[in-house]
């Protein structure tokens, strides 16, 4: 549990590492740092207007490499 607020940095961070080990098909930088993600090819674009929310959807998505990848102790 994070104790201070999620900072555009941080939120452009995760989106950087994402997008660079193939876990978003997309990832857009808008205005006011927002984010269009999309984690397919097929999957409904998500606009992210805030760092918190971005947060919020990167716990996501490693949440779904974690439990989907082939190795790791469950």
């Amino acid at each position: 549990m994070c104790t201070t607020p999620a900072t555009h940095a941080e939120a452009n961070a995760w989106i950087t590492v994402l997008t660079k080990y193939g876990h978003l098909h997309r990832a857009d930088p808008g205005p006011d740092g927002a984010w269009t993600v999309q984690r397919t090819p097929t999957s409904r674009p998500h606009t992210l207007h805030h760092p918190v929310l971005v947060i919020d959807f990167v716990a996501d998505v490693l949440h779904d490499v974690r439990r989907t990848a082939p190795g790791l102790p469950r």
